[in-house]
């Protein structure tokens, strides 16, 4: 990557921490007391049929947007894109698909993707 300047990496700061906060509330916003378990809203709007799905396609896909803009080569996006499709196609099964997004978290993956390619890790 070339040497941004102070600018380019304030922004690009900018941008991960909202990207890890949106990752955060899609898979792991909601502790279960007592255990090392967290749930986010993902898994939860996936009970609404059809739309519920459809939301969460949507909002992992404004991250793989986002990390294009950070200039994340097309390689990673394309894994991210795979990261997403898992999501969507499993989870669009019924109850299993349920079951699936509380242990799939492919909004956490795909950051860490973006981490690695920025050197963040």
């Amino acid at each position: 990557m070339p040497h941004a300047s102070p600018v380019d990496y304030n922004a690009q700061a900018a941008t991960l921490k909202r990207l890890r906060q949106v990752s955060r509330l899609l898979d792991k916003v909601i502790a279960i007391p007592g255990t090392p378990i967290a749930v986010g809203l993902d898994p939860i709007i996936g009970f609404i049929p059809v739309g519920g799905d459809v939301l969460g396609l949507l909002l992992a896909s404004y991250i793989v947007v986002e990390a294009a803009r950070l200039g994340i080569p097309k390689k990673t996006l394309s894994k991210m894109v795979v990261n997403i499709i898992i999501d969507s196609l499993v989870g669009s099964i019924p109850v299993l698909g349920d079951i699936f997004d509380f242990a799939w978290t492919a909004n956490e993956y795909n950051i860490k993707l973006i981490e690695q390619h920025m050197n963040y890790l």
